[in-house]
């Protein structure tokens, strides 16, 4: 249970915390947001994370006001007082509240941060991954500049939506080309029958996942042929394994693709190896 967030500048009880009804992240999806996992109360990969913040926000022209070390001191004391050990916390950054207007380049308002911290349970996460996951494909329906982290998360609802009523746990979509880009929450990666990894480049079509450059290096010190690429919907379905990439999952097998079931049924080695491996790689700070 959350207790506390962070609302610009003030740790407020969960049922005070708020933002003014002309908040452009409300209005217009005008803000951006990361999310940390939270393992025995270190946070994970903090750096590279306010780094992708940062270029969130410089690529939809907003400033990042706060310096890493504040967001780092906010952080944990959103942490400490929801008493959070395992878990993760969630960042979200809007260009501020002003007269409703789709310019933004009028007088220069305050922007609004938001910080909260909630409790997940690493043994009911960790029981998922034993077992595995099944993902639909649904058509590319987001905006063009998915490589930015904002919170223009409808198209990713609905999937997560339709994916849950096939009781699936996450939506792969797939581009007019045929090529899965990404999942609604996660990155896309399988690994083929000749045992070459592949994931898509990050090349404007997907977002450059924490976790997905973590588990790349995995992969690299562990001597897997890694290949960048994209890959069809049909490629997927007759690889020898396929999984998911993201900070709230980890590495996450995935064992049907629309109702097909991938390699014998069960997680694969290889995405079971880089899952157990993770987090000797990726970078833990309290």
């Amino acid at each position: 249970m959350t207790r506390t967030i962070y609302v610009d500048g003030k740790y407020l009880p969960y049922s005070q915390a708020g933002v003014h009804v002309e908040d452009r992240g409300f209005q217009f999806g005008d803000a951006v947001y990361e999310v940390c996992e939270i393992r025995s109360g270190a946070i994970i990969d903090e750096r590279r994370h306010l780094e992708r913040l940062e270029r969130s926000l410089n690529e939809l022209d907003m400033p990042m006001r706060m310096s890493h070390a504040s967001f780092g001191r906010v952080i944990r004391e959103t942490i400490r007082r929801n008493r959070v050990r395992n878990g993760f916390v969630y960042i979200q950054v809007s260009r501020g509240a002003a007269p409703r207007d789709f310019l933004f380049s009028g007088p220069n308002v305050g922007q609004t941060v938001v910080v909260l911290a909630r409790a997940l349970s690493r043994a009911t996460n960790e029981a998922i991954a034993l077992k595995g996951i099944s993902v639909i494909t649904t058509p590319e329906q987001r905006w063009a500049r998915v490589d930015i982290k904002t919170v223009m998360l409808l198209a990713s609802s609905i999937a997560k939506e339709k994916a849950k009523a096939v009781g699936a746990k996450e939506a792969w979509f797939v581009g007019d080309d045929g090529m899965v880009t990404e999942g609604a929450s996660s990155n896309a990666w399988i690994v083929t029958m000749d045992g070459e990894l592949i994931t898509r480049p990050a090349d404007g079509h997907i977002l450059k996942g924490i976790t997905r450059t973590v588990a790349m290096e995995v992969a690299e010190n562990r001597g897997l042929k890694l290949v960048e690429r994209a890959f069809t919907v049909d490629e997927a379905k007759k690889a020898r394994e396929a999984f998911v990439t993201s900070a709230s999952a980890g590495v996450l097998p995935v064992i049907q693709i629309d109702g097909t079931v991938i390699g014998n049924g069960a997680p694969g080695s290889t995405a079971t190896e880089l899952r157990q491996l993770f987090h000797t790689f990726a970078e833990a700070t309290l």
